[in-house]
């Protein structure tokens, strides 16, 4: 079987010598007519309304369907077990003890972190060059430099409060052990096509390093799979590569948990797809490292995410606590938050249950795109658009929009409990980066992306244009390559013109430099973190550390803003964010919503505070609204249009510089909904909205010398989210 794909491959390297001279005539005599853009971003609905981006979808969906058929992509390689590793006693707990109890509160600040981090030891990490360990990544975290794999040196200019290695199950550990020829798994047969798969002499940036290592990656699933399937590959001896990478991973953790000064979790990522290659990955973090599972739950053991919350629950019994985070619902096609299970079933309670216990809170933006919602759904939102990456992960298909955002899954989790059936949707919200570099990316002025080798230059990540003779070979190459060879990327090759200039065509100018997870807690340890995962008091932000508060209760007054003791009584006589209200208050009394937000004084000012409100009528249609509550410069909240006015930030696009002195370093309002009703089940939440900044894309660009790519974005209003607050009614 081996011999058989290595052929393959050699097969591709001589259609490869074809097409080059190939590309080098077609480009020299193309009479391709020029596509042209406007200055504007091409809005997410713009591109789902797309005849060739449609027609190109359904060509994707027959590839998808026919990989389904070889059954690589749902084999059953490893038996499900919940054997335990006991380990010896782990860093000192928190001595946070104290709950809120009566009128007194335990003081909560914000920490914020990273539970979403890639090393070598995930098979795409190591694929895209990255040799970056988890100690790497933690020393990273805590604000060392360490190396891309591109050549330069990443640091962040602050260090985070926490961070998770989660790397993915799937064969974890296993490509860096091929690659490396001093392990003894290096000298089986599967392993010899990877050998020093890093070496110096084959880390080019150019097209057709590029090609080349994405080739011989796309080998190492199906082989793997394949021969273990086959019994040509030793499936124990595959296994104890897995567990010695994953006590690796949770030593790494261990040996950087400082609890007080910086904390680490033990996770790992879950990677599994639909049927028609919807996002259904999870990052399941564990709340210490005393008891853990002797490895790391992936897809070669369920395709079925419910069978990830089962053996979570039977671990759980064990004393082993975790939690599973959903991301990447915008590339879910639909799959990520749909009304059915994974038979087909309608939801139930024991399904919704089982889910909200293991998933309570949802990663909601991330490198690739944001999940809050999307301008499809949400047509009356002007902050919708946000960072929108409308394809599913890994492809150039087109990902549903039903079903795949977090704010219409709020809204279906109220029309279920509607139906007297335990809402699943009941979750709270964090963001962080889904880095492969095991370096976090949330600053639009630093960020090289998260794909190592592939997007170590700005023309890899999209935002500058390749020149000359290099373009059109990239252009053409690809072109015929991806018409003699369709896969996930589609027919239409890897590159596009716009205006005469030739661009990356993929997902990756799409991409963010986003976000960070963010906490109320008593003090930066793994038990006070993992207690605010638990109650939801967790929010998210696209990068910039805005610290964001959001309470609801009665009684609350506006001495409570700016009194000393004002978020203690608002602990005392509420609830924070990620609660439920249950009832009303006397006489039908509407609660009183607290928002405050702090600037981050590394970014732009702050320029509104919203409350998103979704809801209920008495006919079991859901609705949704979005309200600005508190306005910069003490600018007064128009009643009829529910918006701030403009506020004058502009930036200067020859320089990225902003106009810092219009804006807010903090914002609070007390609000009251006008539109309250007793009787109605609603949920809100709050975002704050900084000022315009320059995205990413256009920081290459000046780097570069060139115009910003002109169907992108120039600018973009970094925010925060809040999690949701449910009122329950009577």
């Amino acid at each position: 079987m081996l011999q058989k794909k290595n052929l393959c491959f050699h097969g591709r390297r001589r259609i490869a010598a074809i097409l080059v001279p190939l590309a080098i005539l077609l480009a020299s005599c193309s009479g391709e007519t020029v596509e042209q853009s406007g200055d504007s971003f091409s809005t997410a609905a713009d591109v789902h309304n797309d005849p060739g981006v449609i027609a190109e979808t359904a060509e994707i969906d027959i590839v998808i369907a026919e990989m389904n058929e070889s059954g690589l992509w749902s084999n059953k390689l490893f038996e499900t077990e919940t054997e335990l590793l006991i380990r010896g006693a782990a860093q000192a707990s928190d001595s946070a003890t104290q709950e809120i109890s009566g009128t007194k509160a335990v003081e909560r600040r914000a920490y914020f972190g990273d539970l979403h981090v890639h090393t070598t030891y995930s098979f795409d990490g190591h694929s895209m060059g990255t040799l970056a360990t988890p100690y790497d990544a933690y020393r990273f975290a805590m604000g060392e430099a360490i190396d891309n794999p591109g050549g330069f040196a990443m640091q962040l200019t602050r260090p985070l409060d926490f961070y998770a290695v989660t790397d993915h199950a799937e064969f974890l550990g296993v490509f860096p052990a091929a690659s490396d020829t001093s392990t003894a798994f290096a000298k089986n047969a599967f392993s010899q096509p990877y050998h020093d798969f890093n070496a110096p002499d084959k880390n080019g940036t150019d097209i057709v390093s590029s090609l080349r290592r994405g080739a011989r990656f796309g080998t190492f699933f199906p082989n793997a799979s394949e021969m273990i399937t086959a019994g040509e590959l030793d499936r124990v001896e595959t296994l104890g590569v897995v567990h010695s990478a994953w006590m690796d991973t949770v030593d790494a953790a261990d040996q950087f948990n400082t609890p007080g000064e910086f904390t680490t979790f033990a996770g790992f990522e879950y990677t599994s797809v639909s049927p028609d290659y919807g996002n259904l990955h999870r990052n399941v973090i564990f709340k210490g490292s005393e008891r853990l599972p002797r490895e790391p739950f992936s897809r070669f053991h369920s395709q079925n995410p419910e069978n990830l919350w089962q053996w979570m629950d039977e671990l759980r019994a064990k004393g082993v606590e975790s939690l599973a985070i959903p991301h990447n619902s915008n590339g879910s096609n639909g799959q990520m938050f749909k009304l059915v299970d994974w038979a087909g079933n309608p939801l139930d309670d024991d399904y919704a249950r089982q889910r909200i216990r293991n998933e309570p809170i949802v990663e909601i933006t991330q490198i690739k795109g944001t999940s809050e919602t999307h301008p499809l759904l949400s047509t009356r939102d002007e902050w919708a658009g946000f960072e929108i990456m409308p394809f599913r992960v890994a492809t150039n298909a087109l990902s549903k929009n039903k079903g795949s955002y977090v704010r219409e899954a709020l809204r279906n989790g109220l029309a279920l409990e509607r139906r007297g059936i335990t809402n699943p949707y009941e979750f709270g919200f964090i963001g962080s980066s889904d880095t492969h570099s095991a370096a976090s990316q949330p600053d639009e002025s630093t960020y090289v992306s998260k794909l190592g080798l592939l997007s170590a230059t700005a023309a890899q990540r999209g935002s500058v244009p390749l020149e000359g003779l290099e373009g059109e070979f990239a252009y053409y190459l690809t072109k015929v390559g991806m018409a003699l060879n369709p896969s996930r990327a589609g027919s239409s090759g890897m590159f596009k013109r716009i205006n005469g200039k030739i661009y990356d065509r993929g997902a990756n100018a799409l991409y963010g430099a986003s976000g960070l997870a963010a906490v109320w807690a008593e003090e930066n340890t793994r038990e006070s973190i993992y207690r605010a995962f638990r109650r939801k008091e967790v929010f998210a932000t696209s990068g910039p550390r805005i610290a964001l508060r959001f309470f609801a209760g009665y009684g609350f007054d506006k001495t409570m803003l700016d009194s000393a003791d004002g978020v203690q009584r608002a602990y005392a006589a509420g609830v924070s964010m990620g609660g439920n209200l249950e009832g009303a208050g006397g006489d039908g009394e509407a609660p009183g919503f607290i928002v405050m937000a702090s600037a981050d004084p590394e970014s732009a000012p702050l320029q509104r505070l919203q409350v998103i409100k979704g809801w209920i009528d008495g006919d079991g249609n859901t609705h949704e609204d979005v309200i600005d509550v508190a306005c910069a410069s003490g600018a007064t909240v128009n009643p009829d249009t529910k918006r701030c006015p403009d506020n004058g930030a502009r930036v200067d696009l020859t320089d990225c510089s902003i106009n810092p002195d219009t804006g807010a370093g903090q914002l609070s309002v007390l609000w009251r909904d006008p539109d309250f009703q007793p009787e109605q089940r609603a949920f809100y939440y709050a975002r704050a909205i900084e000022n315009p900044s320059c995205r990413w894309s256009t920081w290459d660009a000046l780097r570069a010398g060139v115009e910003p790519r002109p169907d992108l974005a120039r600018t973009l209003q970094e925010r925060a989210w809040s999690s949701p607050i449910h009122y329950h009614g009577y």
